[in-house]
């Protein structure tokens, strides 16, 4: 007797959904009247879709609202009843997202949106896996920066080209890897832009750059020999980066990636494991400014949180 394959999980995606209050944060909670219950933005992923897109989409769709995300937040999994009977798991990926322009307006989905701070939303929600998502929430850090952390897209590879290597281009598939990457980093609203001296690491950011309007700015410890000739400096570099103003993007290469991101983990107590680093991925760097011990000349950040975004074509 065959037994029946099991079924594939729904995905979804979600976020919490904040805006700066008189008391600190306050969450989007909404009321859903088909299920009369109180929850978190969420929703299924469409077809090609990756869950950073079906956060932002859910939360247009479900608030009124536009967002950045900041980060990845946690991923939750639980049983939900199947159409032909059964059960099934629905596994959904939850963001941190600040609220831009908008305004609610009731719909079928949702009739009520609520702002409550989290000790007010963790009452107000129905489920205990959406109370899980605000726990996870908390423990980021009061004061953070983000910084997206790319490595460059497809450029064939070094041994078949001839030329000067800072000049090796991306290839076809390199450029669908960027156009996916552009879609994928606009969700996070960058304000500054960084890159190797390298031809593939700029066409991999220039998209995002023509699109904000920022000039993206070179630096030469984020290539390869530099970061090798001094690493430590590499990686102040990158908390420099971090301490400035909103969002960063930064452009670097598979020579510098994963040990960049471990020393910057390892100086912050932080266990990372394996740092993947596939061409076209993104690590998304959390900072936390928590009154970090400084040294006079401003706040110094250590790295709170660090989350893999893999090539969005794999």
């Amino acid at each position: 007797m065959q037994t029946a394959a099991p079924a594939s999980p729904v995905r979804a995606a979600g976020a919490v959904l904040w805006r700066a209050g008189a008391k600190g944060p306050e969450l989007a909670v909404v009321h859903r009247p088909r299920y009369d219950d109180w929850s978190l933005p969420k929703g299924k992923l469409d077809g090609g879709e990756l869950p950073a897109h079906a956060a932002v989409r859910e939360v247009a769709e479900e608030t009124g609202f536009s967002c950045v995300l900041s980060q990845f937040l946690t991923q939750v999994n639980y049983p939900v009843p199947e159409s032909g009977g059964g059960r099934t798991m629905k596994v959904v990926d939850y963001f941190t997202a600040r609220a831009g322009d908008g305004a609610f307006a009731p719909n079928d989905e949702v009739d009520e949106l609520r702002w409550l701070r989290t000790d007010q939303a963790r009452g107000q929600l129905s489920y205990p896996h959406d109370v899980g998502v605000l726990d996870a929430f908390e423990q980021l850090p009061t004061e953070s920066a983000t910084v997206l952390l790319v490595r460059h897209a497809k450029a064939g590879k070094r041994s078949e080209w001839f030329g000067d290597d800072t000049l090796r281009p991306l290839t076809e598939a390199g450029q669908r890897q960027r156009d996916a990457l552009h879609s994928l980093l606009r969700l996070f609203g960058p304000s500054r832009i960084y890159s190797a001296p390298r031809l593939r690491c700029e066409q991999t950011v220039a998209p995002i750059a023509a699109e904000t309007g920022i000039e993206i700015a070179t630096e030469p410890l984020f290539s390869e020999e530099g970061y090798l000739g001094d690493p430590d400096a590499a990686a102040d570099l990158m908390r420099r980066v971090a301490a400035g103003t909103g969002t960063a993007l930064v452009c670097s290469q598979g020579g510098v990636i994963p040990d960049l991101v471990t020393r910057l983990a390892d100086s912050a107590g932080l266990p990372l494991g394996e740092v993947a680093s596939r061409k076209g991925s993104v690590w998304t760097l959390t900072f936390s400014r928590d009154r970090y011990s400084g040294n006079g000349g401003g706040p110094a950040v250590r790295l709170a949180a660090a989350d893999y975004l893999a090539d969005p074509l794999a």
